[in-house]
């Protein structure tokens, strides 16, 4: 069964508590269009938001369990209603392994479309997927060893055997990072186009974001690189 669910200010995913989707309003004068690219109306976001899940959730289900290389394809959605979160989507998993894709409710917010929402959701879901988190964690393990190993090669103290190994960490996690964005971009482009959505429109987002260019040790693409990506992920789909 599908949930969407609130993460309280204080607590883990574990003190998560199930949220109903809105009931229908009943008809009303119809509203004035709101411009393209324009910050939707609270109630109009949110319910794009509950939207966005029932159609796309089902789907990206279906892609994982299709490519076979995760055992857990039950993907549970999650809003993080802290104070002062800035405009984020992440994926993880609890300690059952059961995927948990999860949204500030500044990004459900400054979502322009659904179909925004939509590909944000697919990209996530492309994450747990592809096996992404797993797959840095053990880049991750593997820099830390190789450094700690040199730096006590060195003759380094143990305090700095210890920098050695938290540097080396944050290296080896980030040595693939910007492959998996991309990755993910893919076969986000993918499940979001299969749930009906307009990945073009969705990948609109990157308009907004600040471009992260070539940095060293960068995390992400660069916003021009991902707008490619998307097209020609959905070029490829006939779409």
């Amino acid at each position: 069964m599908r949930k969407l669910v609130i993460l309280a200010a204080a607590a883990s995913l574990a003190g998560c508590v199930s949220v109903a989707p809105m009931p229908a309003q009943p008809p009303a004068a119809a509203p004035a269009p709101t411009p393209s690219g324009a910050v939707l109306p609270v109630q109009t976001a949110a319910r794009n938001f509950v939207t966005v899940i029932q159609r796309v959730e089902p789907v990206a289900e279906r892609a994982c369990r299709a490519k076979g290389r995760i055992p857990n394809c039950d993907f549970q959605i999650v809003v993080d209603d802290r104070p002062g979160q800035p405009p984020n989507a992440f994926q993880t998993v609890d300690d059952a392994g059961r995927p948990i894709l999860g949204f500030t409710l500044a990004l459900i917010a400054d979502a322009r479309s659904p179909d925004e929402l939509a590909f944000v959701l697919g990209h996530e879901a492309a994450h747990h997927i592809a096996g992404h988190l797993p797959r840095q964690q053990d880049t991750a393990l593997a820099g830390a060893l190789v450094a700690g190993i040199l730096a006590q090669v060195s003759g380094a103290g143990a305090e700095a055997v210890s920098a050695a190994q938290d540097i080396g960490a944050t290296v080896g996690a980030r040595q693939y990072s910007k492959a998996f964005e991309l990755e993910a971009d893919s076969l986000g482009t993918e499940i979001a186009f299969m749930s009906g959505y307009d990945p073009i429109k969705g990948a609109a987002f990157f308009d907004r974001l600040p471009d992260p260019g070539d940095r060293f040790l960068g995390t992400h693409p660069a916003n021009a690189q991902r707008k490619q990506t998307v097209a020609a992920a959905l070029a490829r789909l006939g779409g």
